[in-house]
């Protein structure tokens, strides 16, 4: 099938660029603290296990300049090729990582957010639908927006590292 052989076709190691969106924890670490990040220790942990790069890791409030100047940034380097947002992807007034990153998408990649809803559903129940996860291409990357729940970013990763070649190997064809 043309999915199995893009997928061995696609990079064996991708360059991760990990932000965790977490205002609390942004202040805490701002003060002097020293926050722990278990989503994103998580998402790098899963990364380097299965065989990527972690290149960087950020930790940024629930602000959507923020975090778009944050991501403009990435999308210039290259040394990066896929970007996992974790947190500010649900339906607080202040979840605001699909506001900041979603304008930048060239392609939306909507099925990324279904298929974590249905993964989701099975594990939490209905509160899967409360997540605004999504994913899409911008500047030849491609970036991951999940939850910030260290649950919900095992299940996203899941996906994210079974596509990632596939998704890569298609973003760089002519």
């Amino acid at each position: 099938m043309a999915h199995e052989l893009h997928r061995e076709r696609g990079p064996g190691a991708a360059r991760f660029y990990i932000i965790t969106v977490s205002t609390s924890r942004y202040r805490e670490r701002a003060s002097g603290g020293a926050p722990r990040d278990e989503s994103g220790d998580l998402a790098e942990r899963m990364a380097t296990e299965a065989g990527h790069v972690v290149v960087g890791r950020d930790l940024l409030p629930d602000d959507i300049n923020a975090i778009r100047r944050r991501v403009l940034e990435l999308l210039s380097r290259d040394d990066i090729d896929v970007v996992v947002i974790t947190g500010g992807t649900g339906i607080a007034k202040t979840d605001v990582t699909v506001e900041a990153v979603r304008p930048l998408f060239e392609k939306e990649i909507e099925g990324f957010g279904d298929v974590f809803r249905y993964y989701s559903l099975q594990e939490v129940g209905t509160a899967a639908a409360l997540t605004r996860a999504t994913a899409g291409i911008a500047g030849g990357k491609v970036i991951f927006l999940l939850p910030g729940s260290p649950g919900a970013v095992r299940t996203g990763m899941r996906i994210v590292l079974a596509e990632t070649p596939h998704i890569l190997y298609l973003t760089r064809q002519a």
